[in-house]
């Protein structure tokens, strides 16, 4: 089955995006206490990170890779572990300097991205989206209504995405500056 022609790769990119304040409204439904509103919104983050891998998929097979998809994607991305990350600090269910660490770096390579288009689109590398998957399953973790007996798994967990998270940040501002 076909999708329409007017649906593309970017279509559903920009679709994440849009469904953010879904997510957002579940994380605050009741006060952010409520286990199965918890649970929801692991479900609605966890199917919009999927639609990340479906359309990243989708363009490269069907040959629909865009300049407009190579920026956008990654700003979903951001857009969307940042709204979890802001969430859940304001709940009080994840440490603000680990958000303000994540952020800075995020926000700071996608100015300097901007900055440097004349250049050519920086894609995502390979370390850039292991360090997503660590992020949005890290994340996650600090979603769902977890026994505190397994606080040292989501601490570590996350712990690996920030340092992912500065190391990929330096490998972008390395790679451009060798290209140079």
């Amino acid at each position: 089955m076909r999708a329409p022609a007017f649906i593309t790769p970017n279509t559903l990119t920009v679709a994440r995006i849009l469904l953010i304040p879904i997510g957002v409204f579940t994380l605050f439904f009741d006060g952010g206490d409520n286990s199965k509103y918890q649970i929801i919104s692991w479900c609605i983050y966890f199917v919009l990170g999927l639609t990340d891998i479906a359309d990243g998929k989708w363009a490269r097979q069907s040959n629909r890779v865009t300049a407009l998809g190579a920026f956008l994607d990654p700003v979903a991305d951001k857009a969307l572990i940042g709204s979890a990350m802001i969430s859940l600090s304001l709940l009080g269910r994840f440490p603000w300097w680990i958000t303000f660490v994540i952020l800075f770096r995020e926000i700071g390579i996608t100015v300097f991205r901007l900055l440097v288009i004349k250049d050519g689109v920086i894609p995502a590398s390979k370390g850039g989206k292991l360090k997503t998957g660590f992020q949005s399953f890290g994340v996650g973790f600090f979603m769902l209504p977890l026994p505190a007996s397994l606080d040292w798994f989501k601490y570590s967990f996350i712990a690996v995405a920030v340092a992912l998270t500065i190391s990929t940040g330096y490998d972008y501002l390395r790679t451009w500056y060798q290209k140079r």
